[in-house]
């Protein structure tokens, strides 16, 4: 089982519609990487711990 780290701890100090839309790609592809990893999980393995298949863009967009 592999395990993704997606701290982002450095902080940019962009302002203006520029920072929002690299916030907004930062989210999105975030949740997209979130969504991949939990989608290659087996039935089992979502079972163990607590999710379902339909839980899965819930919690990727959180």
């Amino acid at each position: 089982m592999s395990v993704y780290t997606t701290n982002r701890t450095a902080q940019h100090h962009m302002g203006g519609f520029f920072g929002t839309m690299v916030s907004a790609f930062a989210a999105w592809n975030d949740a997209r990487v979130t969504r991949n990893a939990l989608s290659r999980l087996t039935d089992r393995e979502l079972d163990d711990i607590g999710l379902t298949r339909a839980d899965i863009d819930t919690i990727a967009t959180r």
